[in-house]
């Protein structure tokens, strides 16, 4: 077996970040392990051919979601067939905007959402590519680009 990332959120309500994360971003779920008290403990989602897994909280093993602790300090990319939808469906299924959808430097038309349960996304596609050379001048004395 090989080394991977796979990315394990807590959310305050698995089973309805379940139903986001598969109406809204088009996940599909694979696995779920629902506990006595109806908690879920892990739950497997595939979202574009890659595994993200999630599970309610449970503090009294100091697992807490985001909202529990006021943000959070990490952020998702995901790439999707069309940014612009792929928000607006965000927002009317309860997700908060943080950016709105333009046209990034790198050629991305992209936005950034917070979902209900306290994790932040940037929704991109890619529209164009931009060459290393191109990309330092549109970001100008904004950034200093290597590689």
């Amino acid at each position: 077996m090989g080394q991977g990332l796979v990315p394990y959120l807590c959310c305050a309500d698995a089973a309805s970040a379940i139903e986001f994360y598969t109406s809204v971003f088009g996940a599909s779920e694979t696995q779920r392990w629902t506990a006595d008290d109806g908690r879920i403990g892990h739950a497997e989602l595939d979202l574009g051919g890659e595994p993200l897994y999630l599970a309610d909280e449970h503090p009294e093993i100091g697992v807490r979601g985001p909202l529990a602790h006021g943000g959070t300090a990490v952020s998702f990319v995901l790439t999707v067939a069309d940014a612009d939808l792929t928000v607006a469906k965000a927002l009317e299924a309860g997700a908060t905007l943080e950016r709105p959808v333009v046209l990034q430097d790198d050629g991305a038309r992209a936005g950034w959402i917070v979902d209900p349960f306290g994790h932040r996304w940037n929704l991109s596609t890619p529209v164009e590519e931009a060459p290393v050379d191109q990309l330092r001048g549109r970001v100008g004395d904004r950034y200093r680009i290597t590689g």
